[in-house]
């Protein structure tokens, strides 16, 4: 069904306009160019139609104020709902299925290999239902695309969010069509087949996949994720702020690091803790801001390199899938948003990633995607170059699960030993095991 698109309203209008009125069990009022301020109603558009800039969603701070409190939301659902009053929907029941309230881990063993004292990772490698942070999104699309009528949703995916979209639109009975690129991980592409949605798996990179989308969207009226319904989509990212700044015990923490991909979860997170102090759930305080891009794809970490603020597209050559894309529509917010809270943007080579996702399951028993080990490295790197204070409160944020990408370390993890079932054999086995790894350390000390 097609979703007829509002001649824009403008921002010299009148403030009792009727973009402004409040949303039915929302707190949310309209939608604004993030470039050149013109209002929208909260309808499935995502781009201005003076300025082509991308659209947010505007909320009403004082309403909120007065509806939430820490109590309130600590005796919400125990998932992403628990913060409804932030998010864009109007519905009383939104599709919830168990998405977010993952773990904050204090990393002690991984924070001392780094020398970092206060380290914290915040893990959702295990978010319900399909092991990444999209579920956190996509909960809020899907539950945003049924309040506007759609019936069927799809989007453009580099593998996580098509899982997402499959699984959630399952639960919530609604049509499903995805596209990926034709090269992804196997496990990605089975995660999203067993839901049972229509998968088409084009050929070429996501960019080009996005493209083919957009067409898409424009002449089929479906709810596209991370298109026509971006705007709704991002906020549910907000939620990885939201909760980080529960779970230290409604503080702010000192310093993020966390990956970028379009650059929307980053900038994202940032507005949660604008949120919070705005609606006074937290103290006011300066968090530093610091992203992580794979070398095989780091427009957003070249252009800060440069102090540019424009993005020029690569093509993506990375085994980071999940997070190599060519031209991030967030990408300049992002380089933005780390020079003004004096954070950096940083890269890591394939080999580093593999490193560090190794690095991270050994330390705090963790197995993330390419993407985590993205995060890692670069966390890694910052903190050897004494870009992070060892005393700073820092939140490093993993966004998926490494059985999804078990491709990237399968000949890096090593091999059982095999034995027979003898007492002697294991003995042996054990002490050649001993053996090697006395060997391997001799060769790192030499």
């Amino acid at each position: 069904m097609t979703q007829a698109t509002l001649a824009p309203s403008h921002s010299h209008h009148s403030h009792d306009d009727h973009q402004h009125h409040h949303h039915e069990g929302g707190h949310f009022t309209h939608l604004q160019c993030k470039e050149c301020g013109a209002e929208y109603e909260a309808k499935a558009i995502h781009v201005c139609e003076l300025c082509f800039g991308p659209l947010e969603v505007k909320y009403d701070y004082d309403a909120i104020r007065a509806n939430v409190s820490r109590e309130k939301i600590a005796a919400g659902p125990h998932s992403i709902w628990r913060y409804r009053d932030f998010l864009p929907v109007t519905s009383a029941d939104p599709i919830d299925v168990g998405t977010g309230m993952t773990p904050l881990i204090r990393a002690n063993r991984l924070g001392r290999r780094l020398g970092l004292k206060n380290l914290y990772i915040k893990n959702d490698a295990v978010n319900m239902p399909t092991l990444s942070f999209k579920d956190r999104v996509v909960s809020v699309a899907l539950t945003r695309a049924r309040e506007l009528g759609f019936d069927t949703v799809s989007c453009a995916s580099t593998g996580n969010l098509a899982n997402s979209t499959a699984a959630i639109a399952a639960h919530a009975n609604l049509d499903c069509c995805v596209f990926i690129p034709s090269d992804l991980e196997a496990g990605k592409v089975l995660g999203t087949l067993i839901y049972g949605p229509t998968v088409m798996a084009v050929k070429g990179n996501y960019d080009q996949v996005n493209r083919l989308c957009s067409e898409v969207a424009n002449s089929h009226g479906w709810g596209f994720v991370n298109i026509n319904l971006r705007p709704y989509y991002s906020e549910g990212s907000k939620t990885l702020g939201f909760e980080v700044a529960e779970q230290l015990g409604w503080k702010l923490p000192d310093h993020i690091v966390a990956p970028l991909a379009s650059g929307s979860l980053f900038t994202k997170i940032y507005k949660g803790f604008q949120e919070l102090i705005a609606t006074g759930l937290v103290d006011a305080k300066d968090v530093r801001c610091s992203g992580a891009q794979a070398e095989g794809c780091s427009p957003i970490a070249e252009a800060f390199r440069q102090n540019r603020d424009f993005i020029t597209p690569v093509k993506p050559s990375t085994i980071a899938k999940s997070i190599a894309i060519g031209n991030p529509a967030d990408g300049v917010y992002a380089v933005e948003q780390a020079q003004k809270t004096n954070g950096h943007i940083e890269t890591a080579t394939d080999a580093e990633i593999i490193e560090a996702m190794k690095l991270l399951a050994e330390t705090e028993g963790i197995f993330t995607e390419t993407a985590g080990g993205t995060t890692v490295a670069v966390l890694k790197k910052l903190a050897e170059a004494g870009k992070i204070d060892p005393d700073e409160v820092t939140v490093v944020y993993i966004t998926g699960n490494g059985l999804k990408t078990q491709e990237a370390v399968q000949s890096h993890a090593g091999e059982p030993l095999t034995i027979e079932p003898k007492l002697d054999c294991f003995e042996a086995a054990l002490e050649r095991s001993r053996t090697l790894d006395r060997l391997e350390w001799q060769q790192v000390l030499v």
